[in-house]
């Protein structure tokens, strides 16, 4: 599959996308958006591929934010259409775990791009901000939402109504992002950290991925029935018994996904 805005490459059970537009500081337009939802689902019915790590090519930007002549000629009815809004969605529900790469400005809807991942990691240079309200218009890709359920209300709305860009220091502070590294070792750090990912069993991070998503926003008791209903399908899984029989054999478990 040829793509004209990304680069995607897979290297053993770890699938890469980089959003390669360092022209416009890797501005995402709706091609970049339907690219991106491609590969997802390319990856999606590899079984080999555990996790997807999403980062922007050079060392400025992971994404800058929208294409602004594109977002200039948008009217109601493109409000509407999924756009980055239904891209952040798959990648939620993706079974895959998805981990921003940070390598540098992650505005607008870069910024909402990354919070739609379950886990971010920026390099020293990486600022974060939504600050759509300059241009007279709000985040639409997820970011009021997302940004108060990671950090808490007041401080997204603190983000949001300022316009901040905040630092990776702040940004891990405050809980946007999991680890800081140094910027040229981003790469190397964050397949590093995917190491403890992709020694669980396949199954069970898919499920408890979509136990954490849905069960988010319920009460809970609902919540917790969730979990308990997933924990019964695990239960009779080939990885249960290949996890716990390796465990008590003690030696290196070999799941297969099932």
């Amino acid at each position: 599959m040829d793509f004209q805005n990304i680069i995607v490459a897979k290297e053993q059970h770890i699938g890469f996308i980089t959003i390669n537009r360092p022209e416009v500081r890797n501005a995402l337009d709706s091609y970049t958006y339907e690219e991106i939802e491609q590969a997802l689902k390319k990856f999606e019915k590899d079984e080999q591929v555990i996790v997807v790590i999403l980062t922007g090519s050079g060392e400025k930007a992971f994404a800058s934010g929208a294409d602004i002549g594109q977002l200039q000629q948008r009217r109601f009815a493109d409000a509407l259409e999924p756009g980055l809004q239904g891209l952040c969605k798959t990648i939620e529900e993706s079974g895959k775990i998805v981990i921003a790469a940070v390598n540098g400005y992650a505005l607008g809807g870069g910024c909402e791009l990354a919070l739609a991942c379950d886990i971010r990691i920026a390099s020293n240079t990486a600022k974060f901000g939504l600050p759509e309200l300059n241009l007279g218009i709000i985040p639409g890709g997820g970011g009021t939402q997302r940004l108060s359920r990671i950090i808490g209300k007041g401080r997204a709305l603190d983000m949001i109504l300022t316009g901040a860009i905040i630092n990776a220091d702040r940004a891990e502070h405050i809980g946007l992002v999991s680890k800081v590294v140094p910027s040229e070792l981003l790469l190397e750090e964050t397949m590093d950290y995917t190491k403890s990912i992709v020694s669980k069993g396949p199954l069970a991070l898919k499920l408890v991925k979509a136990v954490v998503h849905q069960g988010f926003d319920l009460n809970l008791e609902a919540a917790l029935k969730l979990e308990k209903l997933t924990q019964a399908i695990v239960f009779e899984s080939e990885d249960k018994l290949e996890g716990t029989t390796a465990f008590l054999e003690k030696r290196e478990s070999h799941f297969v996904g099932k």
